[in-house]
């Protein structure tokens, strides 16, 4: 396996990452980078996530009709569930089930896993 260095741009990916506090879609990476990094191009943060991803490091989270966010596979592990806001396009971590969904399938089904995204406003928009 080829050995890669850890690059400043590679660091700087990796601890906005880190430090967000939510899922960050790949432009919201890069625009948070160019505030500490003379420039940086989106094929470096493309580069670094999938680097990252293959590292165990970071998940994926699929937001339908808009671009993958990811986060720390450490949160990702975790059971929770999401919300978009459909204003600003930023989403966020929702910790909590509702639980008793498996009263809600038809007879005779069974449930393995559910993901609930839910939709609105964040309370900054």
């Amino acid at each position: 396996m080829k050995e890669t260095r850890n690059t400043k741009q590679f660091e700087t990916i990796r601890s906005i990452i880190t430090n967000a506090g939510r899922p960050l879609s790949i432009d919201e990476m890069q625009k948070s980078a160019l505030e500490e990094l003379d420039s940086i191009g989106l094929r470096t943060v493309y580069r670094a996530v999938r680097r990252m991803e293959e590292m165990d490091e970071i998940q994926s989270i699929k937001v339908q009709g808009r671009a993958d966010r990811y986060e720390l596979s450490s949160i990702a592990s975790s059971h929770h569930h999401h919300f978009h806001c459909t204003a600003c396009d930023r989403l966020f971590d929702i910790h909590g089930c509702p639980g008793g969904l498996s009263d809600l399938l038809p007879k005779g089904f069974q449930m393995d896993n559910h993901d609930i995204l839910l939709t609105g406003t964040c309370d900054t928009c």
